[in-house]
């Protein structure tokens, strides 16, 4: 028999399979294809503590079986989350993930002490979007503005993840400055950036320009962001995610190094992909002989 529970950091989840944020809405909308209590947690859209209505249309475009996203963090704002959407998720059994994102290191701390009393397991920092204290570059491309997010983040008075930015060569050291801070997971990694021109217009075809590139085309950057800060950080909680779409790119995942993996992406194609994942999961350790998530986390370091 398989086990499929993990822990991140302090967090004991029944199944190492999660949604990843922005993929699955900020509610139960997923409720109608599987049970959401059978999944490790439901990660929620990133959210301000202010409704923001994201960036101008189109924010969609495929590239091949990839997408380019510029939704630019839409959203209702904490508080009506809190009031319209988390009710849903409670009655669907759902272990909640918060995620949160501002535009300044004061937003941040306002969006989480609106977490405050939510009762989510953890705080999912989204530390890619524009730092308006910092020349509008991501806080997540800056040791300094990512710790400082964290800091701040602390009045949610739960365990706090975050999530960061490949599109940096100093990911590893801004990943020590998180850990440094207080977080206890770090969640790797974001979309890539990236951009597709319409042909017939002669134009971006984003609305916004460029955007983030996610999809199975990103699986292998996301393994070595998780394969390098498990190196550098031994006892630190990795959350896997990142162009994961079917049970192998899980379990690669882990033996990379991380202690969950967030499903995506894919769930854009197939609703019912995070249950498929982690069947995937179940079913490999099963030929495989292996009893218990653990035996895979960091395996490829051995």
């Amino acid at each position: 028999m398989t086990d499929l529970a993990t822990r991140v950091g302090s967090v004991d989840l029944r199944s190492a399979v999660l949604t990843a944020a922005g993929t699955s809405g900020y509610g139960d909308e997923l409720a109608g294809y599987g049970d959401l209590g059978q999944l490790g947690a439901v990660v929620t859209k990133s959210l301000a503590v202010y409704p923001w209505e994201g960036n101008r249309a189109p924010r969609l475009a495929a590239s091949g079986t990839d997408m380019l996203n510029a939704v630019g963090l839409a959203g209702p704002g904490v508080a009506a989350w809190r009031e319209r959407y988390l009710p849903g998720l409670v009655a669907a059994g759902a272990t909640v993930v918060g995620s949160i994102w501002g535009r300044t290191v004061g937003e941040f701390a306002e969006a989480a002490e609106a977490m405050h009393g939510a009762g989510i397991v953890a705080l999912e920092l989204n530390a890619s979007c524009p730092n308006l204290e910092g020349r509008s570059t991501m806080f997540a491309h800056s040791a300094s503005a990512t710790a400082e997010i964290v800091q701040a983040a602390r009045s949610a008075g739960v365990p706090l993840w975050v999530k960061l930015s490949p599109n940096t060569p100093e990911l590893v050291e801004i990943a020590g400055a998180a850990i440094a801070a207080g977080a206890e997971a770090l969640v790797l990694v974001n979309t890539v950036l990236g951009l597709s021109i319409d042909l017939e217009r002669r134009r971006p075809s984003l609305g916004n320009g460029g955007g983030g590139l996610s999809g199975p085309g990103i699986l292998p950057v996301a393994l070595r962001a998780v394969f390098d800060c498990r190196a550098a950080y031994r006892d630190c909680a990795i959350v896997g995610v990142g162009g994961v779409a079917n049970g192998d790119d899980a379990v690669a995942m882990l033996m990379a190094g991380a202690n969950a993996v967030e499903v995506g992406t894919a769930t854009f194609a197939n609703p019912r992909a995070p249950w498929l994942v982690q069947r995937g999961v179940e079913q490999w350790m099963g030929r495989h002989q292996v009893r218990s998530i653990d035996e895979l986390i960091g395996a490829a370091h051995a």
